[in-house]
């Protein structure tokens, strides 16, 4: 990553790093937050120095909402959390959003692993993984009521981890990417 498109982005490292901060604090990110990250990504794509074109920016803002809300309506993440990434998106755009998804999403499996491992959770977390995906291969057996509610009970750690961690390790980790080229688009 070059000089010039690092300094353009600080706007969103430095929201991610306040969106992060305050995740671990408080398990949660204030709206406002969010919706600076999304209208920043927005504004930046109208100006010369952008990352990426006006259409790549609502594209992104579209993949980022929709990529985790199935994780959401499962229970598994806050609707802050899926705000957070639809905002990361109008930043980066449709491709790199997808790719911010999955490191996030490793970057959390490994913290769940260690944190269950620590506070000697792990069956429970394998049993509770086995169970939500025994309900989501039968969902037309067993009802999407029932998928969703099994997602909602099945809890296998005390606390809910701050997503905002993981999508901002995501973020800088895709960022920092030799995958990312050109200048009016970051993949």
């Amino acid at each position: 990553m070059d000089l010039q498109r690092l300094v353009i982005c600080f706007p969103l490292v430095a929201l991610l790093v306040w969106a992060a901060v305050v995740d671990v604090r408080c398990r949660r990110v204030p709206n406002w937050l969010t919706f600076a990250l999304v209208f920043s990504g927005i504004a930046q794509s109208l100006s010369p120095w952008r990352t990426v074109t006006l259409g790549q920016s609502l594209a992104g803002l579209a993949v980022g909402f929709a990529l985790p809300l199935m994780v959401y309506i499962l229970g598994g993440m806050g609707a802050a959390d899926v705000k957070l990434l639809a905002g990361v998106g109008s930043w980066l755009g449709p491709k790199a959003i997808v790719l911010v998804f999955a490191v996030a999403a490793v970057v959390g499996l490994i913290i769940i692993l260690v944190q269950c491992l620590v506070q000697g959770k792990i069956v429970a977390l394998m049993r509770n993984t086995g169970g939500l995906v025994v309900n989501l291969l039968h969902v037309r057996t067993v009802g999407a009521k029932e998928v969703v509610r099994t997602g909602q009970t099945f809890k296998s750690i005390d606390r809910p981890l701050p997503y905002a961690v993981h999508v901002l390790i995501g973020t800088v980790g895709v960022m920092m990417s030799p995958l990312i080229s050109g200048k009016a688009g970051m993949l």
